[in-house]
């Protein structure tokens, strides 16, 4: 009985340091590293979108309206 509670002593001691380690470490990512990669997100994101509405807008679009156009203007 005596040996099964030095084990129990020692793995609850074992974890105890454990957790104790954990709670003192300082390595986190803050609020200001999670804010600017938000921001660069949005800002990328952002210019991803310009680029596409510029390229549907003045490229594929009137392409489009053009083919629509011809394809359903069909004298025959």
């Amino acid at each position: 009985m005596k040996k099964c509670m030095n084990k129990a002593r020692v793995a609850i001691s074992r974890r105890l340091t454990a957790a104790k380690t954990v709670l003192r470490s300082r390595r986190a990512e803050g609020f200001v590293d999670t804010a600017l990669k938000i921001l660069m997100a949005v800002v990328i994101g952002a210019l991803i979108l310009a680029g596409l509405y510029a390229l549907f807008g003045d490229t594929i679009l009137p392409t489009l309206t053009r083919r629509i156009t011809d394809l359903f203007n069909y004298a025959g």
